[in-house]
């Protein structure tokens, strides 16, 4: 099982609107209708502004604390890791639903494929 892809994303969404629609719909306006979206998700989560889809999930804007850590080739060296922001997801309803219908000996599959590569 591999990542889905922004390029799988458009390529789907214009298939299915293809069948339904007799009107002509170009594989680009697709494609910039999605590239939109996900410049508006960008914009809103930079701006500090949480993101809900719902019945998908949250994407949330969070601030990790300043911490310590440690440089794995110097360990004998501190390093102080800033306050950062960073986004969170949490998934909804009916993500949660379709995840417990997953079979996971398939994800299990697909992680061990992509370390091997």
């Amino acid at each position: 099982m591999q990542n889905l892809t922004k390029r799988e994303i458009v390529q789907q969404i214009y298939k299915e609107k293809k069948e339904c629609q007799q009107g002509e719909i170009l594989q680009n306006d697709v494609k910039d209708i999605v590239h939109r979206i996900l410049d508006i998700l960008l914009v809103s989560l930079a701006q500090g502004r949480n993101v809900e889809l719902r019945n998908f999930g949250v994407l949330e804007v969070q601030v990790r604390k300043p911490r310590v850590g440690r440089n794995p080739t110097k360990p004998d060296k501190d390093v102080v890791i800033p306050k950062r922001a960073i986004v969170k997801f949490k998934a909804g309803k009916e993500l949660k639903a379709a995840l417990k219908k997953l079979d996971l000996s398939l994800v299990e599959k697909s992680k061990q494929a992509r370390a091997r590569k």
